[in-house]
């Protein structure tokens, strides 16, 4: 596995588990109504959404390179 590709399958589930992190912790808070809980799933869904901005600058970046 390159390096490449092992970068896009890391960066995916980093991605996913954020996102479903999030979705957790916002049920969560809507079961418990405490507002930790409301901070954490604004950070995890913020973490998911930088996770995609970066991985659209590698896809960029690792594009115009010959990693293999």
């Amino acid at each position: 596995m390159s390096l490449k590709v092992f970068h896009y399958v890391f960066v995916t589930i980093s991605t996913l588990l954020s996102v479903g992190v999030g979705v957790w912790a916002i049920r969560e808070c809507a079961r418990t109504g405490e507002a930790g809980t409301a901070v954490f799933a604004a950070i995890a869904l913020f973490s998911g959404v930088a996770l995609l901005f970066y991985m659209r600058w590698v896809m960029r970046k690792l594009g115009r390179l010959d990693v293999r």
